[in-house]
C-alpha cells in the first residue's frame, strides 16, 4: 500500500472483515471442541466401545484445537464460553449417538481444557 493510499482505506469494510474472521475463528474452535468433547463423553459413558478410532479421534481434535488457538490467541479470552457452549451441543449429540439420556451426562462440563 502507497503511503498517501493509507487515507483511501475503508475502515469500516477492514473492521467487519476483521469481526467477521473472529467469529469465524470462534464457530470453529466451538465446533472443533463439540467433537472433542462428544467422544470424551462417548468414551467415558460407553467404555464397552472404546475403540482405537475413537482414541485417535480425541487425540487429533486436541492436536487440531491446540493449534488453532496457537494461530489465533484472541480466542483463549473465549474458551470458557466456548467449552460450555461446545458442551451444551457435545451431550445432546452423545445422548443421540449413545442411546443414554441427556440426564446421564453431568450438567457442566467435566473436563478441564488447556487455558481454562
Amino acid at each position: 500500500m502507497k503511503i498517501g493510499a493509507l487515507s483511501q482505506l475503508d475502515v469500516g469494510n477492514l473492521i467487519e472483515d476483521v469481526e467477521y474472521m473472529g467469529k469465524s475463528q470462534k464457530k470453529e474452535l466451538i465446533n472443533r471442541l463439540t467433537v472433542l468433547l462428544m467422544h470424551l463423553l462417548k468414551w467415558n459413558y460407553q467404555t464397552e466401545l472404546r475403540s482405537r478410532s475413537r482414541e485417535l479421534t480425541i487425540k487429533a481434535q486436541w492436536i487440531q484445537i491446540r493449534r488453532h488457538i496457537s494461530e489465533n490467541p484472541s480466542l483463549k479470552a473465549m474458551l470458557l464460553n466456548a467449552v460450555d457452549q461446545a458442551y451444551e451441543i457435545a451431550t445432546i449429540s452423545a445422548a443421540a449417538e449413545t442411546g443414554l439420556p441427556e440426564s446421564a451426562f453431568p450438567d457442566a462440563c467435566p473436563y478441564t481444557i488447556m487455558g481454562e
